[in-house]
């Protein structure tokens, strides 16, 4: 089960945060700032599977963002780690080669591309065209 998902840049701001199983206000900041200084701290040949506590950290850097995604030890580190790539090509396909400012500042839209693929912590669709089928409608609606 996915526990959340994190996607920072490299000086360690978040830039997205969704959380899956409830985790105090006062716990989120350094329970990020932890998860973000130990993947940011590791090498590019290191491996991108983490074991950090009672849980699991699998990352992927993308240019100058990196998604790292909490889950129990019993998930399949490769799924997510594919996860979070089909996750990028859908965020490319909607913004066209997307960038940290497209996250920034289409943050509500970014979080309904990742609420249609994990709701409760388990994924629930990859199909890119189904993914974007909700963000779709709203741009037509938006635009007529």
């Amino acid at each position: 089960m996915i526990k959340f998902v994190l996607m920072v840049n490299r000086q360690g701001q978040t830039r997205l945060s969704r959380y899956y199983q409830p985790v105090e206000l006062s716990r989120r900041a350094a329970l990020e700032a932890d998860v973000v200084r130990c993947c940011l701290t590791r090498k590019k040949d290191q491996c991108s599977f983490v074991e950090y506590k009672d849980f699991k950290l699998v990352y992927r850097q993308y240019a100058a963002l990196y998604i790292v995604v909490g889950v129990t030890d019993t998930e399949n580190e490769l799924s997510i780690y594919e996860l979070v790539h089909n996750f990028v090509e859908v965020l490319d396909k909607y913004f066209s080669r997307v960038s940290e400012l497209d996250i920034m500042f289409n943050l509500d839209r970014v979080h309904i591309i990742l609420d249609e693929m994990i709701q409760n912590g388990h994924i629930v669709e990859t199909n890119k065209s189904r993914i974007l089928a909700p963000l779709t409608a709203l741009d037509k609606m938006a635009d007529g």
